[in-house]
């Protein structure tokens, strides 16, 4: 039983048919992907200009 799995892996495994990777096309950054990533960068450093400011108290 054994045998029979491991020759039955084998053969269902064959990277002859398998397909060639293709390579990703990158595409361009939308006017709104653009605004939301502004947007997240701005929070971002309000809210470490925040904890900074809280760390900073004593």
């Amino acid at each position: 039983m054994r045998i029979l799995t491991a020759i039955l892996a084998t053969m269902l495994a064959s990277p002859a048919l398998a397909s060639s990777f293709e390579r990703p096309i990158p595409q361009a950054q939308s006017a709104t992907a653009e605004l939301w990533f502004a947007m997240s960068s701005i929070a971002l450093i309000a809210a470490l200009a925040l904890v900074q400011r809280l760390v900073s108290r004593k």
